[in-house]
């Protein structure tokens, strides 16, 4: 890969660095964190002294890197300019502070060593000897990492979310896989009016905001917030983080946010000092996001980043110095961050300005300079009107590209899943098979309390069909521009974390495949470990009966309520024996209703 062959390159050699940090031991300027493995370690060090406006460019024209290594591992991470170090509380805009973070994935002595490079638009070159050294370069010492003490959804108790060859996520401390239930609005979420330079350019009303200024405010959120949670600047802060506490306490595990929206929706989101300077970078905002995207960790959510939308994919060209730049900052502020997906477009394939080539060279300097290979995706235009060959068609089998972020109507949820669960595995590069965006969207739950079609059609038939999971896009009150209150979804939520909760409790979800074909119903969902465990899911009630010709032994019969969530329920049958073509039984109740058939091997 590019990013480990720069790694090499730049590391002037295992044996020299090694001989480096025996003969002189040196100490950065300062170290912050807890030094325990999956928790954030951050490096500040003293550099030359730039401002976000300054010639030259703090962002363009210098370059820091670091290298983290641990026995045979080595990690290249990017670092970036930090004004005074303290941006956040201060709004500098100036300084010599310049920053790295870090996640170390073991706990042991680790060493680093730092290049730092000046020159024109370096920030942006792959070329480890661009640019000339200047100070810090050469900076090298050690620190001594801990085990995690930390327990629970907290992601520095699991480990760093991974893509690691199959259709789900894996934490990389436990093990275990990973199903996303969350939410996609709203999408500009990081419009928060307690962000510095934070500002809308679209106007209140043509947004129908709850705000004359055009910003999120999450008022409803605020109690949500708790003691000992983080703000900013005496008390900032309070609402947003409010919000996340919410969602966390619904179950839910992932969160959706451009990261820049300029000319689009909502166009209140840019990291820049202006949304015209794409070279100049805001610290200050950039640092408060980092707080937000830091408590988010902590509370178990994965955050899919999403750095621009159809709307504005032409802003920063092809892959230009300004775009290249774009992913470089994000990559050096955000990647330290456990469970992150890169997304580089919403709907990018509806007007095809992003060729084949194009995007893979986008995904290719993404995986160059991410140290921890994160997944990256990008979410499609409708697939009812999109032809699959200028589509996702001409990613397969690409090895930097990991996630669909499919969009397109609930009945379409189950088969399109299936497609690219298929059509990717035949490639030889699984992807996450993930529903983004269901059309129309969903309505607050006082318009459709029980949500039939996001439950039964997109949920259910994403999950059934071997997807990765689903988030949803808002409509109507509380939308995807102006939600201020993410309880105006409270039951949707619960229908999801059901979901979730049935398939972590109940299935070896990674080791199961569609099997649609083993009930005679077409309607039913049907997934299958063969032999040892099968749910079949009735979306209508009633009853089923399942093909178990070729295996043998005895199967327990156990119902579960998609509705309501709860323990395993007993129907009219508790057990079938293989061999044969079985009846299921019927529900303990509401039989028009949906439900849930657990079959597993007792014996």
């Amino acid at each position: 890969m590019a990013r480990r062959t720069m790694s090499r390159r730049m590391g002037f050699g295992a044996a020299l660095l090694g001989a480096v940090l025996i003969a002189h031991t040196c100490t950065a300027q300062q170290i912050d964190g807890e030094l325990r493995q999956w928790h954030k370690v951050t490096l500040t060090f003293e550099g030359p002294y730039a401002s976000e406006a300054g010639t030259p460019n703090p962002f363009l024209d210098y370059r820091l890197v670091v290298f983290f290594s641990k026995g045979s591992k080595t990690y290249a991470v990017p670092g970036y300019f930090a004004a005074d170090g303290n941006a956040a509380e201060t709004g500098a805009t100036e300084g010599n502070r310049w920053r790295v973070h870090f996640v170390p994935d073991e706990p042991g002595r680790w060493s680093y060593y730092v290049t730092f490079r000046h020159g024109r638009d370096v920030a942006v070159s792959l070329d480890p000897e661009a640019g000339t050294p200047m100070p810090p370069d050469g900076t090298h010492g050690t620190f001594v990492v801990l085990p995690t003490d930390k327990t629970g959804r907290d992601h520095r108790a699991r480990g760093r979310l991974q893509y690691t060859g199959e259709r789900y996520l894996r934490y990389a401390g436990s093990g275990e896989p990973f199903l996303m239930v969350g939410t996609q609005s709203p999408e500009n979420f990081l419009a928060y009016y307690e962000f510095d330079n934070t500002k809308d350019h679209r106007g209140a009303a043509a947004k129908r905001m709850a705000h004359p200024d055009g910003l999120h405010h999450y008022e409803p959120h605020l109690r949500d917030w708790r003691a000992g949670d983080p703000t900013w600047r005496g008390g900032k802060g309070k609402a947003i983080i409010g919000a996340l506490n919410y969602l966390a306490s619904k179950g839910m595990n992932t969160f959706y946010t451009l990261t820049m929206n300029v000319g689009g929706d909502g166009y209140d989101i840019y990291p820049w000092i202006t949304p015209d300077q794409p070279t100049r970078y805001d610290v200050s905002k950039l640092d408060q996001w980092e707080i937000v995207f830091s408590h988010m960790d902590t509370l178990g959510l994965h955050l899919i980043l999403v750095t621009q939308e159809e709307e504005n994919e032409q802003l920063l060209g092809k892959l230009t110095t300004a775009r290249k730049l774009y992913y470089r900052e994000l990559i050096a502020r955000f990647s330290h961050h456990h469970a992150l997906t890169w997304d580089i477009g919403e709907e990018i394939d509806r007007w095809r300005y992003f060729t084949e080539k194009d995007i893979k060279e986008i995904c290719q300097y993404i995986r160059a300079l991410d140290p921890y290979d994160h997944p990256i995706q990008y979410v499609q235009w409708k697939a009812e009107l999109m032809d699959d060959r200028k589509g996702y068609a001409r990613l397969l089998g690409f090895p930097f590209f990991d996630a669909v972020g499919m969009q397109h109507d609930p009945e379409n949820t189950h088969h399109e899943t299936i497609k690219w669960v298929e059509r990717s595995t035949a490639a030889g590069h699984p992807w996450l098979a993930r529903l983004i965006e269901m059309n129309p969207g969903v309505p607050p739950d006082a318009d459709d309390y029980w949500h039939p079609k996001a439950r039964k059609l997109s949920i259910w038939g994403n999950l059934m069909a071997g997807g990765s999971g689903t988030i949803f896009f808002f409509i109507r009150a509380h939308d995807d521009l102006n939600c201020e209150d993410l309880r105006s979804r409270d039951h949707l939520f619960d229908l999801m974390r059901y979901a979730h909760e049935f398939f972590t409790a109940y299935l070896p979800f990674a080791e199961m495949q569609s099997a649609d074909q083993l009930t005679p119903n077409p309607t039913d969902y049907v997934f299958a470990l063969p032999g040892q465990v099968y749910a079949i899911y009735l979306p209508e009630g009633g009853t089923t009966e399942l093909d178990l010709r070729t295996v043998s032994g005895t199967f327990s019969i156990s119902w579960y309520n998609p509705r309501l969530g709860g323990p395993l329920q007993r129907g009219s049958l508790q057990t079938v024996r293989g061999g044969g073509v079985r009846s299921l039984g019927f529900p303990p109740s509401e039989p028009d209703q949906d439900w849930v058939i657990l079959v597993r091997r007792v014996s």
